[in-house]
């Protein structure tokens, strides 16, 4: 089995042509197709079934295909990794951090680490835990912040606790203050308000879900579907209220009202996590240490 063959596999199979298969990773189509029969032929088993028009994997093919995606993404870390400089002049890290992170935690530490490192390339994708964790374990990224616990633990994943952090209740200075004007919130004073809600697969949204129902009533929803910065801007508008983390609300800006929790209050454990099979590269490693450290 060749390296070039399990590129050329992974692109009939994201493309379903071979034509375009060829062309993506820049070989003749004859040559793509000798190359995939060659694979066949040594798995002892067909990977396509090939009708006119029509290209679909076979059963082999749907176990290949994760396998050799995580190999071709082992193998562009190890290039990478060989390629980055001692001193980190150069490089990437490919950080993954749900869109809540992205805006409270991250900003004051890429710029730190962009400040040391500023030959060294920050790709980040923003999403939620679960999608974060399967990115992981696929090897498209190097490091993910995510929320505790995991929706599906993984021994394949090396998780480091970050930091606990408190949920407060944000609304609108036009509109009444929620909790009949007290200074500190109840969850079950949000029974009977109006609730900006995150988009299905936030850790948010199922975190305050089930706080509202472990009260006793189920949450009402004036708006749904949004990610940080809708959510944030519809309460703004005095749509309703709704629980972000302290940070987020800290960095929010102007025009937003914001009233802590009482005890025990809402919280919300965030880790660092990475692949357990693989090192992180040394740019990684590096963000990974100034992050712990913050």
């Amino acid at each position: 089995m060749q390296f070039q063959q399990l590129q050329y596999f992974v692109a009939v199979a994201e493309t379903r042509h071979f034509t375009r298969a060829a062309d993506l990773v820049h070989v003749a189509q004859p040559s793509l197709s000798q190359q995939i029969k060659a694979l066949e032929r040594e798995l002892g088993a067909d990977l396509f079934l090939r009708a006119r028009g029509n290209i679909t994997l076979t059963d082999a093919g749907e176990a290949l295909l994760p396998l050799a995606r995580r190999i071709l993404a082992d193998a562009d870390t190890a290039r990478h990794e060989v390629q980055e400089l001692v001193q980190l002049r150069s490089g990437r890290v490919r950080l993954g951090a749900t869109p809540s992170l992205c805006t409270g935690l991250l900003p004051d530490v890429l710029r730190a680490f962009h400040d040391r490192y500023p030959g060294v390339r920050l790709l980040i994708e923003e999403g939620g835990s679960h999608d974060l964790v399967r990115e992981l374990a696929r090897g498209a990224l190097d490091l993910a912040l995510v929320v505790l616990p995991l929706p599906t633990p993984s021994p394949a994943l090396t998780t480091v606790e970050l930091l606990r952090e408190d949920l407060v209740v944000v609304s609108s200075p036009d509109a009444p203050r929620p909790g009949r004007g007290r200074r500190t919130v109840r969850v079950c004073d949000l029974e009977g308000e109006r609730l900006v809600m995150f988009r299905h697969g936030y850790d948010l949204r199922e975190l305050t879900v089930a706080a509202c129902r472990a009260e006793g009533f189920e949450p009402d929803f004036a708006v749904e579907g949004g990610e940080m910065d809708a959510v944030l801007g519809f309460v703004r508008a005095g749509l309703g209220v709704a629980v972000v983390p302290r940070m987020v609300a800290a960095r929010s800006g102007p025009g937003l009202r914001v009233t802590p929790l009482a005890r025990p209050g809402l919280h919300r454990t965030i880790a660092l996590a990475h692949r357990s099979d693989v090192a992180p590269p040394r740019a990684a490693r590096e963000l990974q240490r100034m992050l712990l450290e913050r």
